[in-house]
């Protein structure tokens, strides 16, 4: 690859590029203590995990103090109503689980949906250690997977975003890759066996290759953890132009298809629309946010947009989301 591709923008991505977005997404959070409005202050106001209260004194009562930490003994015994103060715990961590395949190498307006994941993850990473917290990550491509244990430091957060970089700029037609949508599930496996318990699983990925093992190592992450899913697509596949060719490739092969017939546009979108539903199902079956980011926007504002904007839509059963709305 020539350094003139490499730094294409909206095509590959660079470790100085996602370096520069240490700042771009100071308003974004994944972690608990949400807004009210926040798309995920309802999930994790009622399952909490991660950081714990500590016991740290016996006060006065004071106006505006929560009544049910009034220490009822302590009033008793001191005839004046006294409250337990807690703080919470400090060491909460996240992993961030970064699609890198050559499924996510396709972009039709300001990016690449491999670059609108990789700035996802940079500003995940950044977000989580300013507010510090561990972070650690599982990159994957077609062919490889890097793991990163979770630290609390900014060089930790560097290997993250030199490890997304380097399979960035291995992406391309014409490289020998070949398409393999088995890895998402062999990522999400090292995952579960790396967060245990009391962690963020941000899984940044197209979901190309989901399936019903998906779904299962899904919800076994998330019994112990917390799971939020970014679900990364571009609008031009769920919505073809009534007139043109397109090509198409599996890393090796490449064919032409008539999507100016009727026929082939609706068994593509299907198709595309069958993989994003499955995924958005995890909200009502799993109590799992899903989250579409578009690689035809800027990532950062949808990124605030989706986590401080919306409503709170978690549980099982009812009706479509504003993240499936947000699809059309």
């Amino acid at each position: 690859m020539t350094e003139t591709s490499a730094r294409t923008p909206g095509v590959y991505v660079g470790l100085d590029d996602l370096i520069a977005l240490e700042f771009r997404g100071r308003k974004v959070s994944f972690l608990p203590r949400q807004p009210v409005h926040s798309l995920l202050s309802g999930r994790f106001a009622s399952r909490m995990r991660g950081r714990g209260l500590n016991f740290e004194e016996i006060r006065d009562y004071r106006a505006g103090d929560d009544v049910r930490s009034i220490d009822w003994k302590v009033t008793a015994r001191l005839q004046k109503p006294h409250v337990r103060v807690f703080n919470e715990e400090r060491d909460r961590q996240a992993l961030l689980v970064v699609d890198q395949r050559l499924s996510m190498f396709f972009g039709s307006r300001r990016a690449m949906k491999s670059v609108t994941a990789a700035e996802a993850a940079a500003i995940g990473a950044w977000r989580v250690l300013g507010a510090g917290d561990r972070v650690g990550a599982i990159v994957f491509n077609d062919s490889d997977i890097v793991e990163i244990a979770p630290r609390r430091s900014r060089a930790t957060v560097l290997q993250i975003l030199s490890a997304v970089a380097t399979q960035n700029q291995a992406l391309g037609v014409g490289h020998g890759t070949a398409a393999a949508p088995a890895m998402l599930n062999a990522a999400l496996e090292r995952a579960r066996r790396r967060a245990l318990h009391d962690a963020t699983v941000i899984v940044i990925s197209d979901f190309d290759g989901a399936d019903a093992a998906t779904r299962l190592m899904v919800e076994a992450i998330d019994r112990h953890n917390n799971v939020i899913a970014v679900l990364v697509h571009d609008p031009l596949q769920s919505d073809l132009p009534a007139s043109s060719r397109m090509t198409v490739t599996d890393g090796e092969l490449q064919i032409q298809l008539e999507v100016g017939r009727e026929s082939v546009r609706k068994r593509i979108a299907q198709a595309s629309q069958e993989r994003l539903q499955g995924v958005f199902a995890w909200t009502h079956e799993l109590g799992i946010p899903v989250l579409p980011l578009s690689a035809a926007e800027e990532t950062a504002p949808q990124l605030r947009r989706l986590l401080g904007r919306l409503p709170a839509q978690h549980g099982r059963g009812g009706g479509h989301t504003q993240a499936e709305a947000a699809l059309g």
